[in-house]
C-alpha cells in the first residue's frame, strides 16, 4: 500500500517565489462528494493525467494511490463526470534543505488561497521551516482539496 505523510501550511508572504525550481498547472475533478475519502482525476500541464484515490486521514497519514490514465479521457471525465467546480491551481516546487515543498496557488472559486505542502517519511520527521511558512492546517478539513470543491475558499475566507 502507498502511504502519504503530508503536512500542510498557509503561506504568509511571497519570498518562496525566488526559489521555484518548477511550476505547472493542475486541474482536479472529484468524483466523490464529501466524506473522508476521495477519488479524483487530475490533469497536469504537458498532457499527463492521473486517477487518484485517497483514504481518510489518520492525523497527517493516509493511504494514497495514483494511476496514469489517458489525457483525453481525463479531460472528458473532468468535463462530464466530475463535481463542479473543479480545483484549478498552479503548483510550484521549492527546495528547502533536504525537502521539496509544493506551493499551490489556487484560482477560480479558490482564488487567494496559497498552501504549502511537504511530504515526509515519518510523522515526526524534522524539516526546515522557511520564513514564508504560516499556520499549519494539516488536520483542518476545509483545506482538503476535495472540500474546496463543495466549500470554496471564496465563500469562507472572510467568515
Amino acid at each position: 500500500m502507498a502511504t502519504e505523510i503530508e503536512r500542510k501550511f498557509l503561506v504568509v508572504n511571497d519570498d518562496w517565489q525566488t526559489n521555484v525550481s518548477e511550476s505547472f498547472r493542475l486541474v482536479q475533478g472529484y468524483l466523490t462528494q464529501g466524506g473522508d475519502r476521495s477519488v479524483r482525476v487530475r490533469t497536469k500541464a504537458g498532457g499527463k493525467a492521473f486517477l487518484g484515490i485517497k483514504s481518510s486521514a489518520n492525523g497527517i497519514t493516509r493511504k494514497e494511490y495514483e494511476y496514469p490514465i489517458p489525457y483525453d479521457e481525463a479531460l472528458e471525465i473532468i468535463d462530464y463526470v466530475a463535481i463542479k467546480p473543479v480545483v484549478d491551481k498552479v503548483r510550484h516546487e521549492v527546495v528547502v534543505g533536504d525537502h521539496t515543498w509544493e506551493i499551490d496557488v489556487f484560482s477560480g472559486d479558490n482564488e487567494g488561497l496559497v498552501v504549502a505542502e511537504i511530504e515526509l517519511t515519518s510523522e515526526d520527521e524534522v524539516f526546515e521551516r522557511p520564513d514564508w511558512l504560516g499556520e499549519e492546517v494539516s488536520t483542518d478539513p476545509r483545506y482538503y482539496n476535495m472540500n474546496l470543491v463543495m466549500h470554496p475558499f471564496s465563500v469562507w475566507k472572510n467568515a
